[in-house]
Parts: C-alpha cells; structure tokens; sequence
C-alpha cells in the first residue's frame, strides 16, 4: 500500500522513479562476457537514507560507550601498582619543582598577583587526571595564554575600570572553558586539523620573541613604557632607555646566564657520562629551582634592612592558602569587555595542547583524543575559577620535564598538586623576597625552547616552501602587531591555500605502461598472472602513469595511449563543488585538442554554426584531412574521490551531454573506475552513469559487451583449498605415524625390525585421498553489481571494457556498412 501511494505521489510531482535505469532493463548474467555456469549474479544495492541516520546518528550502545570513555581513568586505575607509583611521584615533584616558579612569574605575564599563577597551576593538574588521554600532559599557566590574558586585563581596565583584574580573568577562564568543553563533547576535536603546523609553529615562534623581549625591561629595571606594545617598539624603547638600568639587571642578567649555563653543563656531561644521564637530567629540571631559591636568598641578605625601600625590586607578599576562593563574576559587561579577545584565547588554550599531546603520544607510543583533551581543557577553566584560576592549558616545557621524567600515568599530576598545594601554604613567607628581575629571567629561559630552531626551518622549506612563507608571514605579524593577530593570518592564510589547492586540482591524463619486477638483476617469477621469468608476458603487469610525466616518474618510459579516441581522466584532490569546473573545463579542452569531430558537416549552413566555433575564414574550406581520432570512450579514475555533491554531479552531466553534440551521431561511453563510497556509486547511478548509452534503436544493448572483475572462491588456488590442503597433509603425517607404530609392534616380535615399506604401503588409500581433495572446479563472483557495468574495479578492467565496447561497434558499423 505504501509503495503504491508512493508511486501515485511521484506520477503527481512528476518524479521519474526510473531515472536512474536509462537501458530500462535489468542486467543479469547471461549478458555478461563472462557469464560461467559457475558464476553467481550480484546485484549491488544502493545505501538508503534509513542507513545514513542510523550511521550517523548515536545509539544506545554508542552513548554509554561515549560516557564510558568520558572518564579514561577509569580504564587503568584498579591495576595501578607500586611500580607505577614509584614513576608518578618522581615525576610529579620534579614537576612541581618547576611549575612554583613559573606559575609565579606567567602571573606577572597576566598582570596578577603572583598566587593566582599558583592557583591556576593547582587545579590544572589536580583536574586533569580524570579526563586525560594524555600521560605526559601538564596543565597550568603557560607564557602565551598569560600574555594574551594580560592583553585582555589592559582592554577591560579601558571599560570596566572597578571591576578587579583576577575578576575578568576568571570570567574569561569560564566563557573560554565553556566553549572548547562543548565541542570536547560533542566530540568535535577534529576541529583543530584545520591549523598547520606552519601556524603553530610561527604561532609559538612569534610569541616567545613577544614575550622574551616584553621581559627585558623587568630584567634590566627600566621603566617609563609599556611592555605590552608591538615587539619592535618594546625593542626601540629598550634601546632609548637602556642607560637606565638599574641593579636590577645584576640579579636578572646572573640569573639568566646561569640558567643557560646549567643547562649546557648538565648536556654536556649527559654526552661524556651516558651512565649518569638520569642524574644530569634531574639537576637540569632542577636548575629553576635552584635558582629561585639562590637569588631568593641573596634578596634576603641584601633587602631585609631595607624592608621600606628595597635595594631591588622584590615579589611582595603571597597570601598564604586560597584567599580569592568564590563564585566567579560573569556578567553581561564583563563579557562584553573580552568579547574581541575570545577566539584567540580559544585558539591558544586548543592549539598549544592538543600538538603537545599529539607529539609526545607517538613518541611515547600512544593515541591521545583530541575531543576527550579538550573536556579536560574545558572542566579545568570552568572549575579553576572557583579558586580564583585564570586560563590555564598544556604546558609544553613541563610536559618534556615530565615525560623525561619517567612518568607511568596521568595521576602523576595529583602529586604536583600536593606540592603546589605545600607551596601555597608553607613557602609564602619565602616567595616575599624573590627577585622580580630573576623571574623575568625565568620567563626568558622557558620560553626561549619556544623559538623553531634555523634548522627545522629548513626542513619546512624542503618539504613545502610555500608553508615556510606563511611560517614568516605570522612571525612579522606577530611582532610588528599583537601575537593575537599572528594567530588570525596565519590560519587564514593556511586555510587560504587549503581553498586554493582544493579548488585549482588538476587532472591528469593517464597512459598504459606495462612494467617487470625486478630483484638485482633478475625478474621476479610468478609476478602479476603467475608463471617464470622466461615468459616475459608471465610476470609483468599493466600500470598507468601521466601521460606529461608530471608525477616525476622517468620521462625516458614511454608511456602508450590507451586507444585511439579513449582517455583516462585521474582526479587528484577530491571531486566537488570548489573544483568540478576547472577539473572539467581542463578535460574537455584537451580532448577537443586530440580529438576531432565525428560528423564534420554537422553544421549544414554557416549560420547554422555556433559564435564560439564560425569555422574557416571566406573563400577557406575545412579540412576533413586530421589525422586525429574521433571521440570513442572516457575513464574517470575515482581513487582520490570519496565524496560528490548536486554541482559536482551536474557539471558531470553537461559535459557528458556537450561530448555526445561533438561526437554526434555517435555516443561516448563513461567508465567510471575506483569508486570507493557507496554514496558517491549512488549519486552518479543517479545521474545515469553505471549504464551504457542507448544509441536510440533496440540493437544498441545488443551490441552492448559488459566486462565485470570476478573473484575466484574456489580451486586449488582459493584459500578454502589452502587450508584444506594443510589440514589434510597434517591427517596424512599423523596416520603414517599411527601406521609405523602399528607395524613396528605388530613384527617387534618376528624380525625386531620396521619395514618402510608395510608403512608405505598402510598410508597410500590417504595419499589417494589427499590428491583426490584438491577442488579441481573453481567458482567466481563478480566483484561489483552486474546492475552498474560500467563502474569498475580497476582501471585495467575499465581500459577492457572500454575497447571491447568500441571495437564491438566498430565491427558491427563495418558489417553494415559491408550490407549496403
């Protein structure tokens, strides 16, 4: 009843239910050149839109697998082990040595109080290890995301000026959290394929040099201007004011170099005793460390005399325990006041973690998720603000500390969090006298490990120079403007040029080329369709390659053309809307330049010929001399395609129709080869190709030779027959077995002797068995439906089909022609 309704609908609307079967026939075995007793028809059916939504919609299972991955502790917290634990608390306290320091100092990035660095720092790494895919991972303040912060504070102080800096930060954490934890949830980390690695890498490139140079004046003491301008004016200021520095850059200069210096000591003697490294690698995390707490004590000698006018400048008081702990303020005016800033703080607090976690993953041999990454992302600004937290994220020094350090799971981030928790209420009391100009150097030291070194540069350039231009673009950006600016070009330039590539794809034209395999100096016997190297025919295949050689192959190979007036037309990048047209446009116009028109007095009249082609000038006539082929058949080569659409498809179709007006009367066949989504078959059956073109009078189909690929699933080369075959040499080695035994105690007593003859001769009716085994009758199945003949498995077969096709017209036009 339902079909028969739709069916009366379709009549109404004037929906040709058969559109999609132009022969008006279905096409069964017995048409097909193959057609064997043994062969089986297939009838490939079409994807339903009831199996798209059932794909693409979750289930039930799906959801309780989705929240069952929500939490990845789960999957290895009950077999944690002392051995595991061992790892995690090395790790976390070296972490912890380094992340007090620095969390202090990125807060100063944030213009903050320094214990809101600590804040942030604590419930990064408290939070994280419940949704973590990552172990190495270290959550917290970073440099970039504080500047960024801090560029938000100074926009919001301009509108909102009683509003407390940690105020707007915390709002900013929220709305920031809130946004990257929806798309985690909705399991949208692709999202961030989109960003190059030429962006992140000019992205961290231009903001160390930001932040570095920022720093200077606080390392030298020069005051006067702001830090927070374009990098090359912070440089120009610099140079103006350097005359006033101040004692500050004794302690900020000394600081730095020893930070370098320990460093490059601790390499050093890493290099000439590989028996020691561990321990050279653990002085060399420490080295911030000790720093701190040198420089911290020679403050102290120097300024506890002068408590009302230090000698240099100092950190201050650090309050000790969370005393900003509350609800956070988010309000309409609040927002509004960041509201410019927020898709850069989005894009830093995604882009720096999730490359880290996605490195360290392959190099530690594991998977990282970047939907689930972002939860943790999210859950950590959301919840860090009830502590007074300001955006923290992926820490890409801490987290080479930490996987240096021998950590075996996430939990080793509770452990630094027991430490900056012991921090926060044991060591404020020593905080008070850390130099500021110490901490500048701190900052200077971490972020210059951001800098991608000449020679990485040099790699991009090899492998796409192009990408190393926008590696620069963002660079310059970033310091002549803001490092939020160098994040917006170079991601629209990356995107720019996605576009570009995507929508400029180029064809190619491919020829046959038939090739050997080769071991030294011998080729491989049974290569392709089997047999030895003495029958060259035996062991060489068919490959097809550029017609132009544009692919880098041997321009010497010679590469043959398929057949007179048959191309085949590769895709490269994907068939859609962006690049139908310039795909097709560069098809036709090269088969109209080695081709010629079938009936060259179609146009009867000169009036009667198009603007675009008026033919041969007066008193000229044409030339029905060109050597050149006629239009006989097409390839199109699908293996790059996945997905088409509506314009795709149409733009397929007006050029099937402006080919069959030139190669009029005659019509083009299309071979379609390589589809690899059942959609894409469906949207092309659609448009009426899979079938062969009815030439308008009922002897077409008949002349019509379809070429399918079969699968051989039986004979003695079928893998059934393989495993029989072993299964029944193991029975004939065991019952020879059994056999010998038998005969052996049977003559034990007469001779005391084993004849191999008597064993021989028991085993022979299983050796008659074994031969009689192999299946001598083979059986095949077509590899597509017989309903689409003219989809293919290959290009081979396609190239197959298409010159049966033709010289199957050919001889019947010859036969008529022979009539007359």
């Amino acid at each position: 009843m339902a079909t028969k309704l739709g069916h009366a609908l379709a009549k109404v609307l004037g929906i040709k239910l058969q559109y999609r079967n132009p022969t008006g026939e279905d096409v069964t075995r017995g048409e097909s050149v193959f057609s064997v007793s043994s062969a089986d028809t297939y009838v490939e059916q079409e994807p339903t839109s009831f199996e798209w939504i059932q794909e693409v919609f979750p289930t039930g299972r799906t959801l309780l697998r989705w929240a069952y991955h929500l939490f990845p502790f789960t999957h290895w917290v009950t077999r944690y082990n002392v051995q595991w634990l061992y790892g995690d608390l090395v790790a976390g306290i070296t972490v912890g040595a380094v992340v007090v320091p620095q969390s202090m100092a990125y807060a100063k990035l944030a213009l903050l109080d320094p214990q809101f660095g600590l804040y942030s720092s604590f419930m990064g790494v408290l939070i994280y290890w419940f949704f973590a895919t990552s172990k190495d991972i270290t959550i917290g303040v970073i440099a970039v995301m504080s500047t960024v912060t801090g560029n938000v504070v100074t926009e919001a102080a301009k509108s909102i000026p009683d509003v407390p800096a940690h105020v707007v930060a915390s709002a900013l954490a929220i709305i920031a959290g809130a946004i990257i934890c929806f798309i985690g949830l909705v399991r949208c980390g692709w999202i961030v394929d989109f960003i190059s690695l030429a962006a992140i890498s000019a992205f961290m490139t231009g903001s160390a040099l930001n932040i570095a140079v920022g720093q200077v004046p606080s390392l030298m003491g020069i005051g006067g201007f702001s830090n927070r301008d374009s990098t090359y004016k912070v440089v120009i200021n610099i140079l103006k004011h350097l005359g006033r520095s101040k004692l500050d850059a004794a302690m900020g200069l000394t600081a730095l170099t020893m930070l370098y210096l320990i460093r490059s000591a601790c390499n050093f003697g890493a290099r000439r005793i590989p028996s020691r490294a561990k321990m050279f690698f653990f002085i060399s995390t420490l080295r911030t460390a000790f720093v701190i707490l040198l420089y911290t004590l020679i403050s102290y000698l120097a300024n506890r005399h002068h408590r009302k006018k230090h000698v240099f400048k100092i950190l201050g008081t650090v309050p000790r325990g969370f005393k900003n702990a509350a609800v956070p303020t988010v309000n309409k005016s609040i927002i509004k006041a960041f509201a410019s800033e927020l898709p850069a703080s989005v894009i830093v607090l995604l882009i720096e973690h999730i490359a880290i976690a996605k490195s360290f993953g392959r190099v530690n041999n594991y998977t990282i998720d970047p939907s689930q990454e972002m939860v943790a992302i999210g859950v950590t600004n959301l919840l860090g603000p009830f502590l007074g937290a300001y955006p923290a994220t992926g820490s890409f020094s801490r987290t080479a500390i930490k996987s240096k350090a021998g950590v075996r799971t996430p939990f080793a981030g509770v452990i630094t969090a027991l430490v900056v928790l012991l921090a926060i209420y044991a060591l404020p009391a020593v905080f008070y006298y850390i130099p500021n100009s110490s901490l500048s150097a701190v900052i200077i030291h971490a972020v210059g490990d951001l800098i991608t070194p000449p020679n990485t540069v040099y790699q991009f350039w090899r492998v796409s120079p192009l990408e190393v231009l926008i590696f620069f673009v963002g660079v310059f950006v970033t310091i002549f403007s803001s490092i939020e600016n160098g994040i917006y070009s170079t991601i629209c330039i990356s995107v720019a040029v996605l576009l570009f590539r995507v929508v400029k794809a180029k064809g190619r034209f491919m020829g046959r080329v038939k090739i050997h395999s080769v071991v030294g100096d011998h080729l491989i016997p049974g290569d392709g369709a089997g047999g030895s190297a003495t029958n060259p025919d035996k062991v060489s295949r068919n490959i097809f390659l550029p017609l132009e050689h544009n692919d880098g192959s041997n321009p010497q190979v010679e590469v043959e053309t398929p057949y007179p007036g048959i191309f085949i037309y590769r895709f490269s990048e994907g068939f859609n809307y962006p690049n139908a047209n310039h795909y097709l446009d560069y098809m036709v116009a090269t088969i109209f330049k080695q081709t010629r028109r079938t009936n060259p007095n179609a146009y009867g009249k000169l009036g009667d010929r198009p603007w675009n082609d008026p033919g041969p000038r007066r008193g000229h006539t044409l030339d029905f001399s060109s050597n050149l082929p006629t239009l006989k058949a097409i390839i199109l080569d699908f293996s790059s395609v996945n997905n088409v659409d509506i314009t795709s498809v149409q733009h397929l179709i007006d050029v099937r129709n402006q080919l069959d007006r030139y190669a009029a009367p005659d019509k083009v066949d299309w071979h379609l080869a390589c589809i690899n989504n059942r959609w894409t078959k469906r949207a092309l059956a659609s448009a009426g190709f899979g079938y062969p073109t009815p030439d308008g009078d009922s002897s077409a189909l008949a002349r019509w030779k379809p070429i399918f690929s079969v699968a051989e699933i039986g004979g003695s080369h079928s893998a059934a027959a393989a495993a029989e075959l072993r299964d029944n040499e193991k029975e004939l080695r065991r019952q020879q077995s059994v056999d010998v035994e038998d005969i052996g105690s049977k003559s034990q007593g007469r001779t005391g002797t084993i004849s191999k003859d008597n064993a021989s001769d028991s085993s022979s009716d299983m050796k008659r068995h074994l031969s009689q085994s192999h299946i001598k009758v083979s059986k095949v199945l077509a590899v597509n439906g017989l309903n689409r003949p003219l989809f293919h498995i290959d290009l081979t077969s396609a190239l197959q089909s298409a010159v049966a096709n033709v010289e199957a017209r050919e001889q019947y036009e010859a036969k008529g022609v022979g009539a007359d």
